[in-house]
């Protein structure tokens, strides 16, 4: 039985941690992984170990969430702690320690075992094969680093429009056109499907399960979306169908995850009856919109009006979405100085 060990904390994982996993694993028998973090880390502890449970199945992957020094000179016990940290996440012994950093040679002398200096970032960036690839670039600008970053790290760092408002104002093709414009996919309107499968008449265990597929299959797309990810409403214009319909807005379709910015259409264009819409009686249509607008407003979220001609809204719709801004992120900082 051959063990390894390695840490760090992969904030956020990328290519070079996957490499440096893949690779190892391949090389023992049982591989451990510690992931550190510290309150007011850019990224949450907690969120980071989900990623690396995914990204490294079959291997034993802890968390450590201690306050501990980060660098030698932050203590002159830092290496007698960092030896317990780590006998006490693998307390068996450790045949081979991975790291891409110079630090593993020291931690593997504290720990008895045999330093293996995988990652070319410890030969330099410019050997790099990655070019240098580091947490704290990904962190600095993920989208230019969008190719090296796996698909459940992505949806951290993924952009969510949502294009919200009453029937016949255009969601679904402009949620089409912008995902065309802007290289990525979208997320079609899930109630939609249910009406036309079921019927129009619906309950409100009928508007609790709309919202909550339509946020699940939020959630699924900016797991593969390229940057940005667009969704024909989500939970909370089921929430306005729910006032519309039942005479309330459940508090459930209120509690879904909200998307970063949503684009309010404007009912300033005809209705067109095409067998699932209802709401098509002027006085009735704007009553619609009215609550529309306000569960925007009364859930604090991010929005703006959309109006016009089809190609007004689309012009307007893409000046928005650009003025988004991308996730930027603060760099923080890991184990001796960088290790990622």
């Amino acid at each position: 039985m051959t063990r390894g060990f390695l840490l760090g904390k992969f904030m956020p994982p990328h290519a070079g941690h996957q490499m440096l996993i893949d690779s190892a694993r391949a090389m023992v028998d049982e591989l451990t992984i510690l992931v550190c973090w510290l309150p007011g880390d850019p990224i949450p502890g907690p969120l980071r170990l989900q990623w690396m449970r995914e990204l490294a199945p079959g291997c034993r992957v802890i968390g450590h969430d201690a306050v501990v020094p980060q660098a030698p000179e932050d203590s002159a016990d830092f290496w007698p702690i960092w030896q317990a940290i780590v006998a006490q996440a693998h307390p068996e012994p450790i045949d081979l320690l991975f790291a891409g950093e110079a630090y593993g040679l020291r931690l593997a002398q504290e720990v008895g075992g045999r330093f293996v200096p995988l990652g070319a970032r410890i030969l330099g960036a410019d050997q790099d094969g990655l070019g240098g690839l580091s947490a704290s670039a990904v962190r600095a600008d993920p989208w230019s680093h969008w190719r090296w970053i796996a698909p459940p790290v992505r949806a951290h760092f993924t952009r969510t429009i949502v294009l919200h408002g009453v029937e016949s104002t255009g969601k679904s093709v402009l949620a089409e056109r912008l995902a065309r414009h802007f290289d990525t996919i979208w997320v079609p309107e899930y109630g939609r499907a249910q009406a036309e499968v079921h019927s129009v008449d619906m309950d409100e265990a009928d508007l609790l399960l709309i919202g909550a597929a339509q946020s699940a299959t939020i959630t699924a797309g900016q797991r593969l979306a390229n940057r940005r990810l667009f969704a024909d409403t989500d939970a909370l214009m089921t929430a306005a169908w729910a006032e519309m319909m039942i005479g309330h807005a459940p508090d459930a379709l209120l509690a879904h995850p909200k998307a970063d910015l949503y684009l309010l259409l404007e009912p300033d264009v005809a209705w067109i009856d095409d067998g699932t819409r209802i709401y098509g009686d002027d006085p009735v249509r704007a009553r619609f919109a009215d609550i529309s607008r306000n569960v925007l407003i009364n859930s604090g979220v991010n929005w703006a009006s959309v109006g016009g001609d089809w190609d007004s809204r689309f012009t307007r719709a893409v000046s928005l979405i650009e003025d988004l801004a991308p996730p930027y992120m603060t760099s923080g900082f890991d184990l001796a100085q960088e290790s990622e």
